[in-house]
């Protein structure tokens, strides 16, 4: 057991889609040797398929999902297993709810501009299409107490800085 075991319950790598959660989060979770949940696998087939027909999610919408990733965090640290989660997280009160009754919860937001994010997802296979990129910004509360990363970098140098700030490599 690391240090980094003990000190935090999860890391939740937040963003808008298209920024680089999954690819970032898999690789940060796989460097600690923790467990790693992809919130885009507990959507509902109607959300799905609300975002695949360029309909924003509404909050009411998204507290299912963030209830059940917040279920998900909590069965993880009854085992005294800390985790990864990528989950966009965009609002403050989503934020609060993943994090509610958990201790050290750290939130890294992978920050980046629109053009470049809408350029990447233009690029990809996803249900969440580039279309939708515009909602996402406006529903965006910035983290004020969040790890934030540039999203310049490939993803193993944000793994390397992540890890960096947290003191370990």
């Amino acid at each position: 057991m690391s240090k980094l075991d003990k000190k935090f319950t999860a890391i939740i790598v937040m963003g808008v889609s298209g920024c680089g959660k999954s690819t970032v989060g898999r690789l940060l979770a796989d460097r600690l040797g923790w467990p790693f949940i992809e919130s885009d696998d507990y959507h509902s087939a109607e959300d799905i398929q609300k975002m695949a027909n360029g309909i924003p999610l509404t909050d009411e919408d998204r507290w299912p999902w963030l209830n059940r990733l917040h279920d998900l965090m909590v069965g993880f640290s009854t085992q005294g297993q800390p985790v990864v989660l990528a989950c966009s997280a965009l609002k403050q009160s989503y934020r609060n709810l993943l994090a509610q009754g958990l201790k050290n919860i750290l939130f890294v937001y992978l920050k980046g501009d629109y053009d470049l994010i809408f350029e990447r997802m233009s690029n990809r296979r996803h249900y969440m299409q580039a279309g939708m990129l515009r909602s996402q910004f406006d529903a965006l509360e910035e983290p004020l107490n969040a790890l934030v990363m540039e999203i310049n970098e490939p993803p193993m140098k944000i793994v390397e800085n992540i890890l960096h700030h947290l003191g370990t490599r």
